[in-house]
């Protein structure tokens, strides 16, 4: 699960369906990144983290991804 996605959104007092509008993506879509199920592309990466305001980045930095998606297996 990628907490700091979730945290970062709790503390933009934001929902998971307004991040997605904002990112122009699904809200299941958004879900499934929140909880490391899917990574998104750089594109995708970008619009959520404009729609939050953080180094979009972070998403493809290893603990906040692959390290995530290994935990769940």
């Amino acid at each position: 699960m990628r907490n700091w996605l979730k945290e970062i959104r709790s503390n933009r007092v934001k929902t998971q369906s307004e991040v997605a509008d904002a990112a122009e993506i699904s809200r299941s879509y958004y879900t499934k990144i929140e909880l490391g199920l899917k990574t998104p592309t750089v594109e995708v990466a970008k619009k959520i983290a404009n729609a939050l305001d953080f180094d979009w980045t972070i998403f493809f930095e290893d603990e906040c991804s692959f390290k995530e998606q290994k935990q769940l297996a």
